[in-house]
């Protein structure tokens, strides 16, 4: 296999790059000469000689984008799961071959944090903080979870990986997907039912909790809508681990505010980052975290090792891993 020259292009928010910045250049790194992009530097230099870019946040556009294919860059792996940020019709017309990374590597944590939620919800943690800070103890009453119904939207990896995790707390599944799902998979979670996009609205009616596992897309946009959440028990919480835009946040806020719903988990926002002095994040039953759920240090080297594989295939003329067509 021949080394490759690979430059590594950092978040731009600087924070997200110590670990996964690392991991990267550690996978990479012993089979390819990699150069991390610096922004404190004149750009246009550092994408000279370049054949192959390693992009952690998929934000390469415009000035960077023109660099790079005029520097004759060839391929472009977008350290990212979700497209919708990534400029796909840009990078096509600079004639770079992209590929991202698919939902594999992040479905554990995303799974994880989801459950977070599930659980912080059902036992009403943020009522519980504030009557912590207020000595009030013994309230609130929380609810269990045998029994109760989880409704899953969108049964790819993540989706899965959290009815895994909420079987054995006794939780129903039901869960809707556009394609069909492998018979092993099925065998083994055993979903109490599994629709397609026509069930939508009764999965959404019968939930107890409600978790987006979804790619956000043209069709995806606002699938959870002003009407689909008027279908929500009041007593049901909204879960979002996967884009903001899925849902209809404004009519979300509103239901919220005025206990149409019983609460919601939310790690993903239509603007990020968002306005923190909102109302609505005040609530007790809503619990926020900055767009982390599937930022782990498993997720970090699974993506890593990922994006050493495709330079692999790359350099070796092997058909790309999740190639943007």
């Amino acid at each position: 296999m021949r080394r490759l020259k690979v430059l590594y292009l950092p978040h731009p928010a600087e924070g997200v790059n110590v670990d996964w910045g690392k991991d990267v250049i550690d996978a990479i790194s012993p089979d390819h000469d990699v150069r991390v992009f610096d922004r404190q530097q004149p750009p246009e230099p550092q994408f000279q000689g370049v054949e192959a870019i390693v992009d952690l946040g998929g934000n390469i556009t415009g000035e960077y984008l023109s660099m790079a294919a005029q520097a004759g860059v060839q391929f472009l792996q977008a350290q990212t799961n979700g497209l919708d940020h990534v400029d796909v019709a840009g990078i096509r017309a600079s004639g770079l071959t992209l590929a991202h990374c698919p939902g594999g590597p992040s479905s554990v944590a995303l799974a994880e944090s989801a459950m977070m939620f599930i659980l912080m919800l059902a036992h009403r943690y943020g009522e519980g903080l504030v009557n912590f800070a207020e000595r009030k103890f013994f309230f609130p009453i929380g609810m269990e979870l045998v029994d109760r119904t989880l409704g899953i939207i969108g049964f790819g990896a993540s989706g899965q990986h959290l009815a895994r995790r909420a079987r054995p707390f006794g939780l129903k599944i039901n869960a809707i997907d556009i394609r069909e799902i492998e018979p092993e998979i099925l065998d083994e979670i055993q979903p109490d039912f599994l629709g397609g996009p026509s069930d939508l609205d009764r999965v959404i009616a019968e939930s107890d909790f409600l978790s987006v596992h979804l790619h956000l897309t043209a069709d995806t946009h606002h699938i959870i809508d002003a009407r689909r959440i008027g279908l929500l028990k009041p007593t049901a919480c909204l879960i979002n681990v996967a884009r903001g835009g899925l849902i209809d946040e404004e009519a979300m806020y509103e239901a919220l505010l005025q206990n149409k719903i019983g609460g919601a988990g939310l790690d993903a926002f239509a603007q990020e980052p968002v306005d923190p002095t909102r109302p609505v994040y005040a609530l007790p039953n809503v619990c926020v975290t900055p767009h982390t759920a599937g930022s782990t240090d498993g997720t970090s080297r699974k993506r890593a090792a990922f994006a050493a594989e495709n330079l692999k295939r790359f350099a070796t003329g092997e058909p790309l891993a999740a190639l943007v067509e």
